[in-house]
């Protein structure tokens, strides 16, 4: 059994919903896990703004309008009347909860029900298409397995078991359609996955369920040696480890989350990137081996913030460290990259809504500077001590670049360097010519 993955544009009109259904028509056995239909989420979202800020009559309109879209795709998605009849009122019950919703008081518990119907939506309305077709297939109810702990994180034990039991009501079929994103919480109530989304959802199920592949499908033909949206002519990897892969996606590769590779790398579950524009597209294999020692790609991450830290007592001071940690722990301020010398600390975080406060707690003991503006830049690859010349051929390309940090060596996998945002395009082409 193989997990296949797509996102919003696969589902976004009536034609590509046609399109997907003959891409997995090949009598393999698979679950197909959807996103909601393209800029749904989007809708959903302005609409639990605008009615936590109450402004109902904003809300209604933007009901109203997501509804006449939905409306307008299912007339154009369906050949018989029957088929249009089981969408209409499939739709009418989706948007009459979704203003019953609105009607009454608004907290995040029902924002999370709103936000649920986008994937609730696109999924049935697919399954209805499977249907006109005689394509045979079973719809299965993602809140009925997918759940998360007290702590939000996915249920694996409870995820796996009442996956299994839903599999074993419907024998005999062996193409199902499911939704991405959507789950129960620790309560039982509808919540969301967030982080990484329907990726996520499809990583998680396919290590529940131990899948012999996971597949995410999206419009690029899978992972890039560097940012097609800024460098020309990158060339998608043929093959990534785990950890490669975890590096370019935490570090600014669009295409997968960076959570989304624990699941399968925790049950060794091989993960293809592949392309539903180019289904002969070759894509990108992501497994636990690396293919050599060699730089595979460069990824860049924006919105840095770098904060130095000094102080006179550090010299010798064993605790030093650990009070700027707790610091960042207390505030719950992940760190991407740092440097130490003998008398300062240097660290970038991206979030930084805690940053004022944090910097309030680091005064009461040490000198403080912070400079924003900045990218990390990522060089990921197969990077062992051992390997000589990679080093040279990195520092060789960014030599016209002036270079605020440098990271190696809490991972054989990444070498990171901190640049100005305003110099990140030209690092980028910089390392591309230079090392590719």
């Amino acid at each position: 059994m193989k997990v296949l993955k797509f996102g919003g544009t696969s589902v976004g009109s009536a034609e590509r919903m046609h399109a997907l259904a003959g891409l997995i028509n090949d009598g393999a056995p698979k679950i197909v896990v959807l996103s909601a239909m393209s800029g749904t989420t989007n809708a959903l979202v302005e609409i639990s703004d605008a009615l936590h800020a109450g402004q109902k009559e904003k809300a209604e309109l933007l009901i109203s309008t997501l509804e006449e879209k939905y409306r307008e795709v299912a007339a154009g998605l369906y050949g018989t009347e029957n088929a249009r009849n089981k969408a209409r009122e499939l739709i009418l019950t989706h948007f009459k909860l979704l203003r019953s919703l609105a009607a009454g008081a608004f907290t995040a518990k029902e924002e999370r029900v709103v936000l649920a119907q986008g994937e609730l939506l696109s999924t049935a309305l697919f399954y209805f298409c499977l249907e006109e077709k005689n394509i045979d297939s079973a719809l299965l109810p993602a809140l009925n397995f997918m759940r998360t702990d007290s702590k939000e994180e996915p249920d694996m034990e409870y995820i796996g078991a009442h996956a299994a039991a839903e599999l074993a009501k419907r024998p005999g079929k062996t193409l199902f359609i499911t939704q991405g994103y959507i789950c129960r919480n620790a309560a039982g109530e509808i919540d969301n996955l967030k982080r990484g989304g329907s990726d996520y959802s499809a990583t998680i199920l396919g290590a529940a369920i131990s899948a012999e592949e996971i597949q995410i499908w999206t419009d690029i033909d899978g992972m890039h040696n560097n940012d097609p949206r800024v460098v020309e002519k990158t060339l998608p990897i043929a093959e990534l480890s785990f950890d490669e892969a975890a590096e370019l996606a935490y570090f600014g590769a669009k295409i997968l989350h960076p959570t989304c590779i624990l699941p399968a790398q925790m049950r060794n579950i091989p993960v293809r990137l592949l392309n539903t524009m180019q289904p002969s597209a070759k894509g990108t294999l992501i497994t636990e081996k690396s293919t050599g020692d060699s730089i595979k790609a460069v990824a860049a991450k924006d919105g840095i913030t770098a904060i130095k830290i000094k102080s006179g007592r550090m010299l010798l001071a064993y605790g030093f460290l650990r009070a700027v940690f707790e610091i960042f722990e207390r505030y719950k301020t992940p760190i991407d990259m740092i440097t130490t010398s003998e008398v300062a600390v240097s660290l970038t975080i991206d979030n930084t809504g805690s940053l004022d406060a944090i910097v309030s707690e680091l005064k009461e003991f040490c000198a403080v500077e912070v400079d924003a503006g900045l990218s990390i830049v990522c060089v990921v690859g197969s990077l062992t001590a051992e390997k000589e010349g990679y080093a040279l051929k990195i520092f060789e390309a960014l030599r016209n670049i002036p270079i605020r940090m440098i990271s190696y060596g809490g991972s054989e996998n990444n070498v990171s360097v901190l640049v100005d945002a305003e110099r990140k395009k030209e690092a980028l082409i910089a390392l591309n010519k230079g090392l590719f």
